[in-house]
């Protein structure tokens, strides 16, 4: 991994997320329970290897559109399909919305995109687990599609740890700004010289 331009050795990739997810939820005020903590770390650790994001890919090089997705879980044959393509579009969302927002720039959908479709499908599957009586489950994906936005948020802060912003990139989180209102890139801006409109200018 890399931190402020040096090379910092990582033994315990796990242990890596868990600390940088700790400390950027801190940074940001927004606690999580150990349920949902526990899952996004296991799911970062999962996505560091690049075969097992793209699993569901034909090729094994680019990854199945998210609408793609949400239509595999509407035409699921069988309840835990389902649950799985849910649980699949969820993950992909969060970690594509919160590692890879500049590179989403340059797609035909943006972060807030990701934010939405990955957030329903964590509700939806939570409300499948809760009619299954699976009451603690239910209960992380509840949490974690409620906070969506700040898991976002709180993963870009690990992702932006060692990036240098170019202007093309201050315009780009001006951009996500006024379509988000994300806290985490409001405060960004302002570490970077620029002040953000407030949300009632932004609203006309």
């Amino acid at each position: 991994m890399q931190a402020s331009g040096a090379v910092v050795a990582v033994t315990n990739l796990e242990e890596f997320f868990r600390d940088a997810l700790r400390n950027a939820l801190a940074q940001h005020g927004t606690p999580v329970e150990e349920g949902a903590e526990h899952y996004v770390v296991d799911m970062l650790t999962l996505f560091a290897r690049t075969e097992r994001l793209h699993e569901s890919a034909a090729d094994g090089g680019h990854l199945k559109p998210l609408a793609r997705m949400l239509a595999e879980s509407l035409e699921a044959a069988s309840a835990l399909e389902r649950e799985r393509a849910l649980k699949r579009l969820g993950d992909v969302s969060l970690f594509m919305a919160g590692f890879f927002a500049r590179g989403l720039a340059r797609s035909l959908v943006d972060v807030d995109y990701h934010v939405a479709m990955g957030g329903s499908a964590y509700q939806s599957l939570a409300r499948s687990l809760e009619r299954a009586r699976r009451r603690g489950s239910a209960e992380v994906f509840d949490e974690l599609a409620a906070k969506f936005g700040q898991l976002v948020d709180a993963l870009a802060e690990i992702a932006d740890a060692a990036y240098v912003y170019t202007q093309r990139d201050v315009l780009r989180l001006y951009e996500i700004w006024l379509k988000t209102g994300s806290e985490r890139t409001r405060r960004l801006l302002r570490r970077l010289g620029i002040e953000p409109a407030p949300i009632a200018l932004r609203a006309h």
